[in-house]
């Protein structure tokens, strides 16, 4: 059997640490693969928009050379918008370097999801100025501005979909690789099912998916039929003389979204498993850490490694 080489790729949200998304891309290409195809929310967009534009070389140059001092100056602080931060300063370099580059003529088809903040919904960019797409899919909540766009309030793409493996499906592939950003429980890393089952098992999950209850979850917050294994209400006990844990509000807002988004990721791979799940950890580094993108590439490569290394049909 011929050794798959054609990936689509599925890039999660998960501020500083979407620059491990470089590093995935990194080891694919040293190992011979091709992406053909790229999805991602938030920073997954940020990484997979300049990829698939030919321009990401050019965004590693500048970021590697960014010091904290510097990030902090690119950062457009302002306490009387939705967000704290503009994001314009960093997004004007981001044009720079994109130029024009419209997403419908892009080398390889790539896919930016936002979320509609007045109707609930996951928005899918496939046509359109890249950079546009970018702006709309990093908007953090609470700390990124939403972003306006023809008269609708977009925002984060990780709201609704933190992993978005589906937009991949319509580019032939063989084999699927999903990147989940800040997480700590859920799905090992490495291999998830076979390649080649996702039909199989798609009809296997379908009656958990249209159960009441995660049908009336999907309705309430606007998600397709991607959605997930349901979770369980664990909670691990403390120790009634901790001391609690301290966070800034920045701190707060993105712990809460790490949290809501790993119980969505868990049901999007339940219906729609990538063949290979990276994991990068939460406490890798904090949202905000931006001027650690040579560590977090770092460690993306070393997670990839680890993972494609589990899978002998995967290697040379």
């Amino acid at each position: 059997m011929a050794r798959p080489t054609r990936v689509a790729l599925a890039l999660g949200s998960g501020g500083a640490r979407g620059y491990a998304h470089i590093g995935v891309i990194a080891e694919l290409e040293a190992r011979g693969f091709e992406v053909v195809t790229v999805a991602g929310s938030s920073m997954g967009a940020l990484v997979g928009g300049l990829y698939c534009a030919g321009k990401l070389d050019d965004y590693v140059d500048w970021i590697t050379g960014l010091s904290q001092l510097d990030v902090v100056r690119l950062m457009d602080v302002s306490l009387s918008k939705p967000g704290v931060i503009g994001a314009e300063r960093i997004l004007s370099r981001v044009r720079e370097i994109l130029g024009d580059a419209r997403i419908e003529e892009l080398p390889t088809p790539f896919t930016a999801v936002a979320t509609d903040l007045d109707v609930g919904r996951a928005v899918w960019f496939q046509r359109g100025p890249v950079v546009e797409a970018i702006r709309a899919s990093i908007a953090i909540p609470g700390v990124i501005s939403p972003h306006d766009h023809g008269g609708r309030l977009l925002a984060d793409g990780g709201i609704l979909d933190p992993l978005p493996v589906a937009p991949t499906s319509g580019v032939a592939s063989d084999v699927t690789i999903g990147v989940v950003l800040g997480a700590d429980g859920g799905p090992e890393q490495g291999a998830t099912r076979e390649p080649k089952t996702k039909r199989l098992l798609r009809r296997n999950v379908a009656p958990i998916l249209d159960s009441d209850f995660v049908r009336s979850v999907r309705d309430r917050f606007g998600m397709e039929s991607s959605g997930g294994e349901e979770l369980r209400s664990d909670a691990a006990a403390t120790e009634p003389d901790a001391e609690p844990t301290r966070m800034g509000r920045i701190e707060v807002l993105s712990r809460s979204l790490d949290i809501m988004q790993e119980a969505l990721t868990r049901y999007q791979v339940a219906g729609y498993p990538p063949d290979i799940l990276i994991r990068i950890p939460r406490k890798s580094v904090r949202t905000l850490d931006f001027h650690k993108a040579s560590e977090m590439i770092t460690l993306g490569r070393s997670r990839t490694a680890e993972a494609l290394d589990q899978l002998p049909e995967l290697t040379l």
